[in-house]
C-alpha cells in the first residue's frame, strides 16, 4: 500500500484476537458498545487522519507556529481541525453519557490516537491535551468549575493544557514557586477564586490561535501552606477569564514559543501569570491535593507517550519498507554477475535485520500499550479484587509501557533513516522528521531517569511486591498457553530463563536498599530496560502463540494474506527473542556488579 502509515489488520490482530477487546462490553459501563462500535471508531480514525492529518504532516513541520503580537499562530487550518474533533465527539468520548459522552473504552480510544499519532503526531495532540485537563476538571472539580470550563472544551472551542515545569523546577515538582492567594471576585465564590503569579514553561498547547480560549490546569501554592509537594495545589487558570456570557483578559502572557527539532507543528509556550496581578486562578478540589490530582492526568499521559512514540515509529517504519520494497541496488552476496538486474534492497539479510528490529519493537510496544489500556479499563468498570489488581499492574508496567517505546523509537526512527541511506538524511522523505520527532518521547511526562527510579524505587515493591507477583502471573499463563504449541517451546524456554534473571536482579538489587540507597538506585535506568525487554519478550510470545494457532487452521478466512501476516509475526517473534531478549544477559551482569564506578566518579574528573 502506498504512502502507509499504520496497518488495520495489526490493530485489529492486537484488539480482537490477542486482547479479546470484545470482552469489556461485559462491564455495564461498556455495555452499549460491540464489535461493530468499536470498528466504526477506528474507522473514523483512519478517514480523519488519511484526509484531514496527513495531508499537514509537512507543512506543520516547516511552517512552525510563530509569536505574533502576543499570541502564537498556527496553521490556519488548525481551527477546523480541533473544531471537527469536538463535533464528532472525541474529546469528551471516554466520559459519562450524562457528559456528553459515548462511553469509550480506553482501549479503542487509544487505538485510535494511535492511528492519528502515526498520520501527523503535531496535530493529533491538541484535542488529546484538553481531554486530560478537562478529566481533571470532571474528576475533582467543584459542579460551578465543570459546568463553566467542560462544555467549549469539549466542544474544540477552547484548549485544555497541563502546566507544571518551572524555569527553576524542572521534573522536581516540590520546588514550584508559582504563588496563589485568595481573591475575593464578584463573578466567582471567593473561596475558589485566587490570584495566580508565576511563571511555566515548556507548556504544549500553551497558547495558540486556533482556538477561542485556554484552559491552564496549574500547578501553585497557597501563600502560608506546607513546604514542598504537601503544599502544592491545582488550578484552573484560563487565558480569558469567563464573566458571565463574555470573556476578559486573564493577565496570563506568552512570553515566548520554543523552537524545536521536532514536533514543531504543536507549540510550546512560556507563559507569565500575574504580571500586572491580574491572573485568577480557580481551585480545583481541596487545598494542597494538587500534585496527587496531577498525578491522574500525568499517568494517564504517560501511556499516551508511550502510544505516541510507537505511533511515530511505526510511520517511519511503513515508510522505510515501502522504499525497501521499491529501491533497486546490488545483487545478492552469492551472485554478484553485474549483467544481471540489481535486487530490491529489502533482499539484503542487513536490510530485512533492520525492517525487523523496527517491527519486532513497535508491533510489541503496541500490545504492551493496548494491554495497559485495557487494564486502564477493567480499572474503571470492573469491582472488588478484579478493580484493585487491575489498577495495581497497571500501575507496575506505567513507567514502562512510557519509557521502553520511547527510548526505543528513537532507535528505531534511526534505523529507518539508515535504510533509505542518503535519501534518508534529505527533507524529500519523511523520515528525517519521524527521526526528529521521536527524541521528544524519553523528555516529556517523566525522563526515563525518572521512570526507572519510579519502577524499582517504587513499583516493585509496592504492597510488599504484589504488583510483581501479578505480572509473574500473567507471565506464568502465557508460558503455560504456549507450552501447547512444540514450535513455541524454544521461545517459552528462554522467556522462563529470562523471568528467572529479572527476579535474581530484582532480589540482588532490593537486598541493597536497606543499607546503600544509592547504590541501590543508579543504575535504575538500566534495571527499566532490563524489565523491558523481559516485559516486551512476552508480549511477543502472546502474540506468536495467537499466530500459531492461527497458522494451523486449514482454511484461513484471509487466505494468503493471512498466512504471510501470520508468519510475520512468527518471524518477528523469532528476531526479538534472539536480537534483543539476549540483551539482558549483559544489563544483569552490570546491574549486579560491585563496581560503583558513577558513583565514585567525581564531576571535577570530567
Amino acid at each position: 500500500m502506498a504512502n502507509q502509515f499504520y496497518s488495520p489488520r495489526d490493530l485489529r490482530f492486537h484488539l480482537y484476537e490477542v486482547l479479546d477487546a470484545e470482552r469489556l462490553t461485559q462491564f455495564a459501563y461498556f455495555q452499549d458498545h460491540d464489535r461493530e462500535s468499536f470498528d466504526l471508531v477506528l474507522d473514523a480514525a483512519g478517514q480523519i487522519s488519511e484526509t484531514l492529518l496527513k495531508p499537514l504532516l509537512t507543512a506543520m513541520d516547516r511552517n512552525e507556529p510563530e509569536l505574533v503580537d502576543g499570541t502564537i499562530r498556527v496553521h490556519p487550518l488548525l481551527r477546523s481541525i480541533i473544531r471537527r474533533f469536538g463535533e464528532d465527539g472525541w474529546i469528551n468520548a471516554p466520559f459519562g453519557y450524562e457528559e456528553g459522552g459515548q462511553q469509550l473504552p480506553a482501549t479503542i480510544m487509544n487505538a485510535a490516537t494511535f492511528v492519528f499519532g502515526a498520520a501527523n503526531y503535531s496535530a493529533s495532540v491538541f484535542p488529546f491535551l484538553t481531554t486530560g485537563a478537562a478529566n481533571l476538571l470532571r474528576s475533582f472539580g467543584s459542579p460551578e468549575l465543570i459546568e463553566r470550563f467542560t462544555p467549549p472544551m469539549y466542544a474544540g472551542r477552547w484548549q485544555g493544557t497541563m502546566a507544571l515545569t518551572e524555569p527553576d523546577a524542572g521534573s522536581s515538582l516540590s520546588d514550584i514557586s508559582t504563588s496563589a492567594e485568595p481573591a475575593s471576585e464578584p463573578d466567582m465564590d471567593a473561596t475558589g477564586a485566587y490570584r495566580i503569579r508565576g511563571q511555566k514553561i515548556y507548556i504544549s498547547a500553551g497558547d495558540h490561535d486556533a482556538v477561542e480560549n485556554v484552559v491552564h490546569l496549574m500547578l501553585a501554592r497557597i501563600k502560608g501552606g506546607p513546604a514542598g509537594a504537601k503544599g502544592i495545589s491545582l488550578f484552573a487558570v484560563p487565558r480569558q477569564r469567563p464573566v458571565g456570557d463574555t470573556l476578559i483578559d486573564n493577565d496570563v502572557l506568552t512570553a515566548g514559543v520554543y523552537h524545536k527539532m521536532g514536533y514543531k507543528g504543536a507549540p510550546i509556550a512560556h507563559l507569565m501569570a500575574g504580571s500586572n496581578d491580574g491572573t485568577i486562578g480557580y481551585l480545583v478540589g481541596e487545598p494542597h491535593q494538587g500534585l496527587r490530582y496531577m498525578f491522574q492526568m500525568m499517568n494517564e499521559a504517560r501511556v499516551g507517550v508511550g502510544m505516541n512514540a510507537v505511533s511515530i515509529g511505526t510511520a517511519a517504519y511503513y515508510a522505510s519498507l515501502e522504499y525497501a520494497r521499491e529501491r533497486p541496488q546490488g545483487r545478492h552476496v552469492a551472485d554478484k554477475n553485474p549483467s544481471l538486474p540489481q535486487t530490491p534492497i529489502i533482499r539484503h539479510a542487513d536490510v530485512k535485520r533492520m525492517l525487523l528490529f523496527q517491527k519486532a519493537v513497535l508491533e510489541g510496544s503496541l500490545g504492551l500499550l493496548l494491554f495497559c489500556s485495557y487494564l486502564s479499563d477493567v480499572a474503571h468498570a470492573a469491582e472488588g479484587d478484579q478493580k484493585a489488581d487491575a489498577a495495581l499492574l497497571l500501575d507496575l508496567l506505567t513507567p514502562v509501557a512510557k519509557s521502553y517505546p520511547s527510548e526505543m523509537g528513537t532507535l528505531t526512527t534511526s534505523a529507518a533513516v539508515q535504510i533509505l541511506g542518503g535519501a534518508g538524511y534529505t527533507t524529500d522523505f519523511p523520515v528525517e522528521q519521524f527521526y526528529r520527532e521521536a527524541r521528544i518521547h524519553p523528555i516529556h511526562e517523566g525522563t526515563t531517569g525518572i521512570h526507572g527510579l519510579d519502577l524499582l524505587g517504587r513499583k516493585v515493591t509496592m504492597q510488599q511486591g504484589r504488583a510483581l507477583q501479578l505480572l509473574r502471573t500473567e507471565i506464568q499463563s502465557t508460558l503455560t498457553s504456549a507450552s501447547h504449541y512444540p514450535e513455541l517451546m524454544p521461545l517459552a524456554d528462554q522467556l522462563t530463563a529470562a523471568l528467572g534473571v529479572l527476579d535474581d536482579v530484582t532480589k540482588h538489587l532490593l537486598g541493597l536498599s536497606p543499607t546503600d540507597t544509592e547504590a541501590f538506585l543508579s543504575d535504575a535506568t538500566l534495571y527499566l530496560e532490563l524489565f523491558g525487554i523481559v516485559t516486551i519478550s512476552w508480549q511477543w510470545l502472546r502474540q506468536a502463540i495467537v499466530a500459531t494457532a492461527a497458522s494451523n487452521q486449514n482454511d484461513l478466512p484471509g487466505g494468503r494474506d493471512d498466512a504471510a501476516f501470520y508468519q510475520g509475526k512468527r518471524m518477528a517473534a523469532r528476531y526479538f527473542f534472539e536480537y534483543e531478549l539476549v540483551k539482558i544477559y549483559g544489563l544483569a551482569k552490570r546491574l549486579c556488579s560491585n563496581d560503583r564506578v558513577t558513583i565514585a566518579m567525581q564531576s571535577e574528573w570530567f
